[in-house]
């Protein structure tokens, strides 16, 4: 199973939280897509998948195109909802309310934005939809197409690293890097993570 981070948008110069917000791509991130197209052409796969959420499913666009192949969108895929820092920075919350936005540093999980979706419930969302997306689709490549949060958190749940860890562990998804599992009896295994699709 391949997974890609959907391209460049327009919150991302000013790193602004983007999670439930239906954001536009850039001309970065069309470009980006581009490029994940022209990799999906050289690497064919099977199925792909995306989150409900527009910049996904743009992302995952050319590579759709040049594969003929229509993209399943799937809700849980979605990114995570941030609550009260949704279009903000981190840096404007810190501003506002610094105790919780140190407590939110140290541990993420714990102490989450005030208002936004517990991390423990969109890790086992994500990692139940990756489990059914790679059931269905048995000896099959299949290209994801999420958020950065979402699919940060499925890693560390799926690794078994402490999701608590997922912003150290796993500082950033490069937009329309592949990173790549392998699923084998009920286990996963990270093969490659942020590879450049120019590459």
């Amino acid at each position: 199973m391949l997974l890609a981070r959907h391209g460049q948008t327009v919150w991302h110069a000013e790193n602004r939280y983007a999670g439930v917000s239906d954001v536009d791509l850039t001309d970065e991130g069309r470009a980006q897509a581009e490029a994940l197209g022209r990799w999906a052409a050289a690497h064919p796969v099977d199925a792909i998948w995306t989150s409900t959420v527009s910049r996904a499913i743009a992302t995952a666009g050319p590579a759709c195109q040049v594969l003929g192949l229509t993209p399943h969108r799937e809700p849980a895929l979605r990114e995570c909802d941030f609550g009260v820092v949704e279009g903000r920075t981190l840096a404007e919350f810190e501003a506002e309310n610094p105790q919780r936005a140190k407590a939110f540093r140290t541990d993420p999980v714990s102490y989450p934005f005030p208002e936004a979706e517990d991390p423990r419930t969109a890790a086992a969302r994500g990692t139940d939809a990756l489990r059914r997306i790679a059931a269905a689709h048995p000896g099959e490549r299949v290209l994801v197409v999420a958020h950065n949060t979402l699919l940060r958190l499925v890693l560390c749940s799926l690794l078994s690293v402490p999701l608590s860890e997922y912003r150290r562990v796993f500082p950033q998804l490069r937009n329309a890097a592949v990173s790549e599992l392998r699923f084998e009896d009920g286990r996963a295994a990270l093969l490659s993570l942020n590879v450049p699709c120019d590459e």
